[in-house]
């Protein structure tokens, strides 16, 4: 019995999840539109984007083969699973064993991998140009990624998502200079890999300068549906991730009961509402920058992932 009420818990979660991505997006582009003194689309804009899309047939190139074609579920399914991975209201779940953060990375590099691959394949110089850019980006942005994971497993002695945020939790956690250099080169990595402002415009189609959406103009129907739901799984993936490592406040342990479990849904969409505020608020205050000084951005990433390691590493040993 005790098995069927975790395996509900934890299928209450991926609903939960896919439930809010769509809305997450929705809820940004309502405040983006906001501050700038417009009125914007509704907040339930996305989940009528993506019904008409899947609605809609299909076009596909002549020239595209069985990779264009099933790229879109690839991706769909590795960030889906790299999502319901990150615990949201509760930690201790029935997949907590494999919530291991080099495991998230990995999954997220798959869809990547998938995604450079469909912009490729039908060859179109669109295509060829995202594909480069969305290389060029993941060859920092993943060891920056790799670099924070090494300082959270150091502070913490595992890269399990449920022990990090046990930790952090924890009394002895104190202030540490080398968590804060995490935090701000996680959230530089999650500007970067959602195609965000200043890195990339997702609402725009500029050749020259879009890098995501270069690679699914070709898409469209329910493939270009799949790959929109995608990337608003991937952008609620790292809020969740910032909410589970850096402000694991809420968050309920296995067994805790409904009371706990409602207590920490209510916090996770809380803090859901206050990061999409505050990126919201970021876009609209910063230029989105050239694409030469992009490896800039992330380098910066890189370099505070790797000096907050070598903190942690020489304060522990001596």
């Amino acid at each position: 019995m005790a098995l069927i009420y975790d395996a509900l818990v934890q299928s209450a979660q991926l609903a939960l999840v896919l439930a809010l991505a769509p809305l997450l997006t929705g809820y940004i582009r309502k405040i983006k539109a906001q501050l700038l003194r417009r009125r914007g689309p509704p907040l339930l804009q996305p989940y009528r984007d993506l019904l008409k899309l899947i609605r809609k047939e299909a076009v596909l190139a002549e020239n595209a083969s069985w990779i264009f074609r099933s790229a879109p579920y690839l991706i769909f399914a590795t960030t889906l699973t790299a999502a319901a991975l990150v615990p949201t209201f509760a930690t201790g779940l029935v997949f907590s064993s494999a919530a291991d953060l080099i495991a998230i990375v990995a999954l997220l590099g798959t869809a990547r991998f998938a995604l450079a691959l469909a912009g490729l394949d039908v060859g179109t110089s669109f295509g060829g140009i995202g594909a480069s850019r969305e290389m060029m980006i993941a060859s920092l942005a993943e060891p920056a990624m790799l670099m924070i994971v090494f300082t959270l497993s150091l502070l913490a002695g595992s890269t399990q998502l449920s022990s990090v945020a046990a930790f952090v939790q924890g009394p002895e956690i104190g202030l540490r200079v080398s968590l804060a250099m995490a935090l701000v080169a996680l959230v530089i990595v999650a500007i970067a890999e959602n195609a965000r402002i200043p890195v990339d415009n997702p609402a725009t189609h500029l050749e020259l300068t879009m890098v995501h959406e270069a690679m699914i103009l070709e898409y469209s129907g329910r493939h270009l549906a799949v790959i929109e739901m995608a990337a608003s799984l991937k952008l609620l993936l790292y809020f969740s991730l910032i909410g589970c490592m850096f402000t694991p406040w809420g968050l309920a342990t296995a067994g805790a009961g409904f009371v706990a479990y409602a207590i920490g849904a209510v916090s996770y969409v809380a803090k859901l509402a206050a990061g999409g505020f505050l990126l919201a608020v970021f876009e609209t205050a910063t230029a989105k920058m050239r694409v030469f000084r992009v490896s800039d951005f992330l380098g910066a990433a890189l370099m505070l992932g790797l000096l907050g390691a070598l903190l942690l590493f020489v304060s522990q040993s001596a």
